[in-house]
């Protein structure tokens, strides 16, 4: 079965466009009271070509999250820089926007995968994905350190309960993240999908998120899109996960 239905992808608006976009994005960061410093963006760049991912490297962006795995193995191999997924995913956004300022090579990308993992396919992508996003079995976790030992994961929360979504339930976390450290696997934080509907709808979901990775001494949380991130963010969220706003709307996916 495949990965994802083929469809045709969309190319990225013009990077003084997208320059634009960030300095808006960064902008909403700064009017929901956070220092832009230290908030990630991973720039989503599902349904558009490569061209987005070079757009997102030349506005600043090193953090590039994808849903498919046959979309982020086409895009690291069209990519222009050298990725490593054993590359640290501590650094900053703003120090990532700095670039080669003093000359020095730009970094290389951190591809987020942000699918459902799929255990078939982890071999595959263990040899380039940075951070693993969707952690929500023990059996994954175990995959992943069998093909990526110590990769950096974080687990999903599903707190919404919306048939076909992702995710453990908030009560099974504490002992999926025991779990996953057995495993050998460095468990950053937790991340969530916001419900539908109107973004201060998404509160709750994000207050718990939060609080729950505050029990569980874990360092990021992984909460806010292009819609709710002000919510997100006046939560706690550290890392946004952003496509709509960087790039525009997203081809619609074949029936």
């Amino acid at each position: 079965m495949a990965d994802s239905p083929r469809r045709i992808l969309a190319t990225a608006p013009p990077i003084d466009v997208v320059l634009a976009r960030v300095a808006a994005l960064r902008h909403r960061i700064e009017e929901a009271g956070r220092d832009p410093a230290g908030v990630r963006i991973v720039a989503v760049t599902k349904g558009f070509t490569t061209s987005a991912v070079e757009a997102a490297r030349r506005a600043g962006l090193y953090d590039i999250g994808e849903n498919y795995a046959d979309e982020l193995l086409a895009k690291v191999a069209d990519s222009t820089d050298s990725t490593d997924a054993t590359d640290s995913t501590d650094a900053t956004d703003a120090t990532s926007a700095r670039g080669n300022d003093d000359g020095d090579e730009a970094p290389v990308t951190r591809w987020h995968y942000l699918g459902a993992v799929q255990r078939r396919r982890v071999r595959v992508l263990a040899p380039v994905v940075s951070c693993w996003q969707t952690l929500s079995r023990a059996v994954e976790g175990e995959t992943i350190a069998t093909h990526a030992p110590g990769a950096t994961v974080f687990v999903e929360i599903d707190v919404t309960e919306v048939p076909g979504r992702n995710g453990c339930r908030p009560s099974e976390a504490p002992a999926l993240v025991a779990s996953l450290r057995r495993s050998g696997l460095d468990v950053r934080g937790l991340m969530t999908v916001g419900p539908p509907g109107p973004p201060e709808e998404a509160r709750g979901a994000f207050r718990l998120t939060a609080g729950l990775a505050r029990d569980l001494g874990l360092p990021e949380v992984s909460m806010g899109m292009t819609d709710d991130l002000e919510v997100a963010l006046s939560e706690g969220s550290t890392m946004v996960r952003v496509g709509r706003a960087l790039f525009g709307e997203r081809p619609l996916r074949p029936a």
